[in-house]
């Protein structure tokens, strides 16, 4: 657990399941393949409520990083940034060499954080077979690499 002044970083939980669920609407990003366990989810949370989130989908080497978002009157503050070091860190506590993402509106944010698009034919199989790859987001969304060791 990370605490800072403003927000404290933490394991989500399927006790956090429905806040996750509420911000992710709130910022239109899909929530019908969300795991009931959220097994390597991080939450950031001011004042006892879920303000930003971000997840793993690990696929052995390889992990797409999904449903990270900050609630629109965080957002600016240096918490996404914070959630996306906090996915890295989990991401190499996990064996994890290469991140991938797909986005429809934040792969300026991403770029900054070092990803690069990639076209949709140079995805690991593995990664290709997630519901987010093969179905909930659009094939015209971009898709992103970023290698972490």
């Amino acid at each position: 657990m990370m605490i800072t002044t403003e927000y404290t970083l933490q394991s989500a939980g399927p006790q956090k399941r429905a806040a996750i669920v509420s911000l992710l609407l709130a910022v239109k990003l899909p929530v019908e393949d969300l795991p009931q366990t959220l097994d390597n989810f991080l939450v950031a949370e001011k004042e006892g409520l879920v303000v930003g989130s971000a997840g793993l989908e690990l696929q052995g080497d390889y992990a797409l990083l999904r449903s990270m978002a900050v609630h629109p009157q965080h957002q600016g503050t240096g918490m996404g940034k914070a959630l996306y070091q906090a996915a890295v860190n989990l991401a190499l506590q996990k064996g994890v060499r290469e991140l991938y993402l797909i986005t429809t509106t934040a792969a300026p944010f991403f770029e900054k954080q070092g990803f690069q698009k990639v076209d949709r034919g140079e995805v690991p199989l593995s990664i290709q077979s997630t519901s987010q790859f093969s179905g909930t987001c659009p094939s015209s969304a971009t898709v992103m690499r970023r290698s972490i060791l």
